[in-house]
């Protein structure tokens, strides 16, 4: 992504900082790991095939432990030990819901944290993954969006949740069907297409035959509308596109979904016509909260259809997930009705969702860590305090 794109020029991706002084594995594309075992001395003719062993080991075993490693040898695996990792983000926090929905608090190594979920069903079930620590886009009925944009998260950190999940509901070696982590949704925090290099790495990881293989038609990405970025995410992934409309006004969108007042509706509307590979069969999501007396009139069913027509498209309803200091209230069930009706009658699938882990705020639009943007006066001050210490800790009594 260029850099003129990106709202917040100074937050950048961040490469893992294990400490250890080991260069970590997770993240990297075959090429790279290749690429590090010729740096580590590994002789170039044999790097892409070790490369695919460790690639096998990683992400169709899960395994983090190089000495479980047996198709390598026993001194390879001693010498890749000490020069390389495979890490996991922690789960500071792993809450489970009454309806089964668990979400976990991860904290990254340099003690960021963000938050994904895992949504179960009776034979499958989806990871909700987060693309940034925190958000720039403000919507006003997101928890989320009441924090400041952090970070973006790197390729690793993002895969990281995946891997951790898997850990977590025990599917290692990858399972070939009946697996509880069959969908991924980039729906977690932060906007994707605002974080799209790091997103796109950590994707196509996912998405590759020989590791953990969720096919590209199990996998959503969510955008509030970054339009610019709409093409690139079709042409170089592939993936499900959803989309973050909650309204049908530009007045009502520029207030709810600020971005849309640089990328207006029509705008977006007409980005998601051009969607490539766009089909009855592979349609847009349309995620619409319902918000009382703000969008979830019946005049404002009928303009939503007027807007889909031409667009392969679904409609999400979805009832406001409240969260402390929300400033709307969730549509009644009667005026959520109606409008379904509408957009139904017009021919568009437009299921009510079920709210999933209200109880441990890890339903839509609750999402939120402990994290802040601090100014670099703040991490200049913190580093001199423990410089201070750790001076203190040495001098003689």
């Amino acid at each position: 992504m260029s850099a003129a794109l990106h709202p917040d020029i100074g937050v950048r991706d961040r490469a893992p900082q294990p400490g250890s002084g080991r260069t970590e594995l997770l993240g990297l594309t075959r090429a790279e790991i290749a690429a590090a075992l010729v740096a580590a001395g590994e002789a170039e003719k044999s790097a892409k095939m070790r490369a695919g062993q460790l690639w096998h080991w990683i992400y169709y075993r899960g395994s983090r432990d190089f000495a479980e490693m047996t198709t390598l040898s026993k001194e390879l695996r001693e010498r890749l030990s000490t020069r390389f990792s495979v890490g996991r983000p922690v789960a500071s926090k792993d809450l489970k819901s009454t309806d089964g929905t668990r979400k976990w608090l991860l904290k990254f190594a340099d003690g960021e944290e963000a938050e994904c979920v895992h949504i179960p069903e009776d034979d499958r079930g989806a990871l909700c993954v987060s693309s940034q620590v925190g958000c720039t886009l403000t919507c006003r009925f997101c928890h989320t969006g009441t924090m400041k944009l952090v970070r973006n998260l790197d390729a690793a950190e993002i895969v990281g949740q995946v891997m951790l999940a898997r850990d977590h509901l025990d599917e290692w070696p990858s399972p070939p069907d009946g697996r509880m982590l069959s969908n991924i949704v980039m729906m977690g925090m932060g906007e994707p297409l605002y974080n799209f290099d790091s997103v796109a790495k950590a994707l196509k990881i996912v998405m590759d035959n020989e590791g953990i293989a969720i096919s590209k038609r199990r996998i959503t990405l969510s955008t509030a509308g970054v339009v610019p970025m709409i093409p690139r995410c079709g042409a170089e992934l592939g993936v499900n596109l959803a989309i973050s409309l909650h309204a049908v006004r530009d007045d009502i969108r520029d207030v709810i979904v600020p971005i849309n007042k640089k990328y207006p509706i029509k705008e977006l509307m007409a980005a998601c016509a051009a969607y490539p590979g766009l089909s009855n069969a592979r349609r847009i999501t349309f995620e619409y909260v319902m918000l009382k007396g703000i969008n979830d009139s019946p005049a404002d069913a009928k303009e939503l259809v007027r807007l889909l027509k031409g667009v392969p498209a679904k409609v999400n309803l979805i009832p406001f997930n409240p969260w402390p200091g929300a400033p709307y209230e969730c549509s009644s069930n009667e005026a959520i009705r109606k409008f379904s009706d509408i957009v139904f009658n017009a021919g568009y699938s437009s299921p009510v969702r079920t709210p999933r882990g209200r109880d441990i705020m890890a339903a839509c639009g609750q999402l939120k860590s402990a994290s802040v943007k601090r100014s670099k006066a703040d991490i200049l001050r913190e580093q001199a305090a423990k410089d201070a210490a750790a001076a203190n800790a040495v001098l003689p009594v």
